[in-house]
């Protein structure tokens, strides 16, 4: 999810405690109720075909990926260097470029949800909102009690994950500055909890989720939290930019749907290039 500080010789041991911020950030929360998984399916594999491939700005450290009216925005993250971009898909160029003010804000998924934008942070417990057009200034900053990592909606509420293996369904609460939880699901497969979840994508009904630190995205049925596909994308980057040398923490991580051509476009972390696919 984040940038990766490792110490080579206590490799194993700090991996996942340096890389989430938690110990027990790869853990699924035991105190919530857990469904049975012994008789969930193995999930399809989601076949697909890469139909363009797009510049991506290989300094931006991509946390959200969204489509909005047309237009591809982006939340990335870093200390001192967390940005809001509005991109041109051809270039990958910003068309319009903002720089989080406060050097300790770590940005994090963005969503659309009642034409206001919606930013996570990492580590901070605060959810900026904004106007699409102008994200200079929040108009208004609610207070979320976990991490931020990735965020989709589902037209009523934000999907929040936090990195776990848990998806909390929420609403912003303007009179109480919180976010409001209407539902927690866990996300399970055949193989049990599917922790590390990162960026989100809502696609017709069903919740696809980067798996952080892996080349896998999954899909996820909304109604009972079972993982009924599965994307595999390794070796993407080295296939169609192979001349690029990119470091560990530049990860997949970044699903945009383009509900008007019904295509996904996919990134990751301080990747060079941005992925057009379509499903079959």
């Amino acid at each position: 999810m984040k940038k990766i500080f490792l110490i080579p010789l206590l490799l194993t041991a700090v991996y996942f405690t340096s890389c989430n911020g938690n110990a027990d950030q790869d853990d699924y929360d035991s105190s919530l109720p857990q469904p049975a998984y012994v008789n969930i399916p193995p999930p399809a594999p989601i076949i697909f075909n890469i139909d363009n491939s797009y510049p991506h700005d290989a300094s931006s450290f991509t946390q959200g990926l969204e489509f909005y009216k047309g237009k591809l925005y982006e939340s990335t993250g870093g200390f001192q260097q967390s940005k809001l971009r509005i991109v041109n898909l051809q270039t990958g160029a910003a068309e319009k470029s903002f720089t989080l003010p406060d050097p300790t804000i770590f940005g994090e998924g963005i969503t659309f949800l009642n034409n206001k934008l919606y930013q996570l942070t990492w580590q901070n417990n605060k959810i900026f909102e904004y106007e699409p057009n102008d994200f200079t200034k929040p108009i208004r900053t609610f207070k979320w009690s976990r991490e931020g990592w990735g965020a989709t909606n589902n037209g009523k509420e934000i999907i929040i994950s936090d990195g776990s293996a848990q998806l909390y369904f929420t609403e912003p609460d303007a009179q109480t500055g919180q976010m409001k939880v209407n539902k927690v699901l866990t996300v399970m497969s055949n193989a049990g909890p599917r922790d590390s979840l990162n960026e989100l994508e809502l696609i017709n009904g069903y919740v696809y989720a980067n798996r952080w630190m892996t080349d896998v995205i999954i899909k996820i049925d909304t109604s009972n939290g079972h993982v009924v596909g599965e994307m595999n994308l390794s070796g993407l980057l080295k296939q169609y930019a192979p001349q690029e040398q990119v470091g560990a923490e530049a990860v997949l991580n970044g699903i945009a749907y383009d509900s008007a051509s019904k295509k996904i476009f996919i990134t990751g972390k301080d990747w060079p290039r941005l992925f057009e696919l379509s499903l079959k």
